[in-house]
């Protein structure tokens, strides 16, 4: 069965397996201790290190492991933030940021800090020059992930990175998504990045703190990992993620271009899937973008059951569509991007995926699409049919109590029953609704007007075009 979601986890590496349980039979002891099995587990410990150093591309003195990603994460901001209290106490971060960082604002502001949140494009992608002009005054720190990881547009680091060093603002970068294809650029101050997004172990994470950064570790210390990471590591599994990450590195110095082959795989996915199935969105950066990784929207469609119809047909795909949630709204990456949220499909390929495996996706997503959008009684694809001589000017339809992608689908039904010029509100008190109406206005060509509260919903006002 084809895995197509190694952004959420990557398969286990070979070497990492090797590693783990080499490690399990070696490196079981407390590397703090001076007998010999703990000498030998500080041996195992100290060459990760240095392994993952050299792929990061610090110091290993700089490097510290953590029980995973989202703990690096949150060690590395309220680090940075306590060490700059007396200059300002602002955090300022992109709009797509992972929620472990998303996370952390919102305890920072609920501790009489504040937030500012810098916008995206269309792509995903936050202006240098917008980050740049939220570094005056209080800014304490900028955090910016090297590449998001629901759509995999690249950021751009270096240049940010420049712009907060002649600012005197650190940096912390999110690498988790990108490490894997290489070291992240520019003169960042704090990096994290998480283990089993490169074929490593689950919890094991990285904490990359440079010299000269100003930096306070919180809550209680040990003597453990400078004192950033407190407790007894896992020291088989970290051994495990710093051999994965080398074999990484390794194989690229060494001439295999992973990287581009399945670079090749995603954009015969980005071409073909807009041809195979109409009223799709393919999103995200077409060119500055992770090599791996691809999101598309289908119009129309229920994301929970389009994901559940390809697993069926053997493929395993993630989705940031509001219909996959228990929260029902739409994922904040989408959002902010001003992009469709319904049907939405994000496939990432491990290493190793196959051009098979590929070629039978792009076979099988028509007819799984077609299905779901059957069952839903989504409207026929092409042009908006000439409204009847008598039709009104004006249609409301009522989609309250129904949930995405139905409101979407009455209202492409209904644009048709008013003239050129008409308009079609849609009552809706679905959270989906908001991103979705937009959406669909821009990829049919259709004026969306705006939105109005009403008493149970939201009334949203789309004019025909043609």
């Amino acid at each position: 069965m084809p895995y197509f979601d190694a952004a959420s986890a990557a398969p286990l590496h070979p070497v990492a397996r090797e590693a783990l349980l080499a490690a399990l039979d070696e490196g079981w002891a407390d590397p703090a201790r001076l007998y010999r099995e703990g000498r030998r587990a500080r041996l195992l410990l100290d060459a990760a290190r240095e392994a993952a150093a050299g792929a990061v591309g610090c110091r290993a003195d700089e490097l510290t492991f953590t029980p995973s990603g989202t703990h690096a994460v949150h060690s590395g901001i309220f680090g940075a933030l306590a060490a700059r209290r007396r200059v300002g106490r602002r955090l300022v971060h992109s709009a797509v940021e992972h929620s472990s960082v998303l996370h952390a604002a919102e305890v920072h502001a609920a501790d009489g800090g504040t937030v500012t949140e810098v916008a995206v494009d269309r792509a995903g992608r936050v202006a240098a020059a917008a980050v740049a002009a939220a570094l005056g005054g209080d800014a304490a720190l900028v955090c910016l992930q090297s590449a998001n990881h629901e759509v995999g547009t690249e950021q751009p680091v270096a240049e940010v990175a420049a712009h907060c060093r002649a600012a005197g603002v650190p940096l912390l970068v999110d690498a988790a998504q990108s490490l894997a294809w290489g070291p992240v650029p520019g003169p960042w101050s704090v990096l994290t990045a998480s283990a089993h997004k490169w074929g490593g172990p689950p919890g094991v994470g990285l904490l990359v703190v440079r010299k000269g950064t100003r930096f306070a570790p919180q809550g209680p210390l040990d003597e453990r990992e400078s004192g950033r990471s407190p407790g007894f590591g896992n020291l088989p599994a970290v051994v495990a993620a710093a051999a994965a990450l080398r074999a990484l590195r390794a194989a690229a110095e060494g001439g295999a271009d992973e990287a581009g082959r399945l670079r090749g795989l995603v954009d015969r996915i980005r071409a073909r899937v807009p041809e195979l199935v109409p009223d799709v969105e393919v999103v995200g950066d077409p060119v500055r973008r992770l090599p791996h990784l691809v999101t598309f929207s289908c119009l129309y469609v229920d994301g929970e059951a389009l994901l559940h119809e390809l697993d069926r047909a053997g493929f395993s795909v993630s989705s940031g569509s509001s219909c996959t949630s228990s929260t029902l709204t739409p994922s904040h990456v989408l959002r902010a991007m001003g992009v469709l949220s319904e049907g939405n499909v994000r496939v990432s390929l491990p290493w190793g995926a196959q051009e098979a495996d590929v070629e039978r996706f792009l076979a099988v997503l028509p007819e799984v699409v077609r299905s779901v959008r059957e069952r839903f009684g989504a409207p026929a694809a092409g042009p908006v049919r000439p409204a009847a001589p008598e039709a009104a000017p004006g249609v409301v339809v009522d989609a309250l109590g129904r949930r995405c992608p139905v409101p979407v689908i009455e209202l492409a039904k209904a644009i048709g029953e008013v003239p050129v010029g008409g308009t079609v509100t849609v009552l809706s008190d679905d959270a989906a609704a908001r991103q979705d109406i937009p959406a669909w206005c821009a990829m049919r060509e259709q004026e969306y007007v705006g939105e109005e509260p009403t008493e149970r919903g939201v009334a949203y006002v789309v004019r025909r075009r043609g």
